[in-house]
């Protein structure tokens, strides 16, 4: 992994610094450079679509060219579902977006990633807000689902719904960072990646970037950092998680999800897998509990917190 550091980020590296670069969301983007073209006149955003597919990447595109050099001082980005409560909406959304002395900028704009994460609660603070500021503030909301988002927000917004980037765009998309990056592809590697990230391009960059690390993007490397070689890890975060030691299994649980890309259904397949094969004398309890954080994750909780109780319970099965 030393690679990844030492380079930084690639998704960082090569996410695009203007609408027209963003990958295949060619109707969205078209639509989107119309509104800005005239700042004053732009509504707040609702952007919806599945992961790593550009939202945000958009959102941010946004923010440089309409407010060009007062971008980092006029732009708010904040994470949701960090920071769920009623609190954070009011504190800091009404912090930055009190009126002080504006410069050539149109607006202050607000960047709520994750906002399906917010309770109701929240979402109707939220509006008040955004009413409240109408004058010198607009919101870009980003939702993967936009169903959770209350109708009184959905109203005041122009929506949007990315689609997922089709294969040979990915392909292309990662075949040209590979080069930036002097990595070694082959075809087959690459649809292999694209394979795994099923059109969240930057789960695809992320793989191929931990791919890298082992050599050239092949077919073998790409399953060897993809997971299917992390099953025996799995296996140590169970066995940590059994023998109490719930700190150092959370944070292979964790290391496994954020950087090598395990999706959350996979882990607990493989967990599932892991307690058959050590024959557990509380099988079905264990089992039980993993059916549970299943099913509590596909209902929509935040798989990070479920994932960690799930854990913890686990270590209180031994006692």
């Amino acid at each position: 992994m030393v690679n990844m550091l030492s380079t930084g980020m690639w998704v960082e590296k090569y996410r695009p610094e203007k609408l027209s670069d963003i990958v295949n969301q060619t109707e969205i983007i078209g639509s989107l450079e119309a509104l800005i073209a005239n700042p004053a006149d732009m509504p707040h955003l609702l952007f919806s679509g599945s992961a790593g597919v550009g939202k945000t990447t958009a959102a941010i595109c946004i923010s440089k060219q309409v407010l060009g050099e007062y971008a980092k001082e006029y732009t708010l980005e904040l994470n949701a579902s960090d920071e769920r409560g009623i609190g954070m909406v009011r504190e800091r959304v009404k912090k930055f977006s009190r009126f002080a002395g504006m410069a050539d900028a149109p607006f202050k704009l607000i960047i709520l990633d994750e906002a399906d994460e917010m309770t109701n609660d929240a979402q109707t603070a939220l509006r008040r807000i955004i009413e409240d500021t109408a004058k010198y503030c607009r919101f870009i909301l980003i939702a993967n689902n936009i169903s959770k988002i209350i109708d009184p927000i959905q109203s005041r917004c122009a929506t949007f719904k990315f689609t997922s980037i089709p294969e040979e765009d990915v392909i292309s998309r990662l075949a040209e960072i590979a080069k930036k990056e002097k990595v070694k592809t082959d075809k087959k590697g690459l649809k292999e990646i694209y394979d795994y990230s099923e059109g969240d391009l930057r789960h695809a960059i992320n793989l191929m970037q931990a791919t890298a690390s082992l050599g050239g993007i092949t077919v073998e490397n790409v399953k060897a950092s993809a997971g299917l070689s992390k099953t025996s890890d799995v296996d140590d975060v169970l066995k940590m998680a059994l023998a109490g030691k719930i700190a150092d299994a959370r944070e292979k649980m964790i290391e496994l999800i954020k950087v090598y890309g395990m999706s959350e259904s996979d882990f607990l397949k493989y967990l599932n897998a892991a307690v058959f094969k050590s024959k557990h004398e509380s099988l079905a309890q264990i089992l039980e509990s993993i059916a549970k954080y299943d099913y509590r994750i596909l209902v929509g909780a935040n798989p990070e917190i479920q994932l960690s109780a799930l854990l913890a319970e686990l270590g209180a099965i031994e006692k």
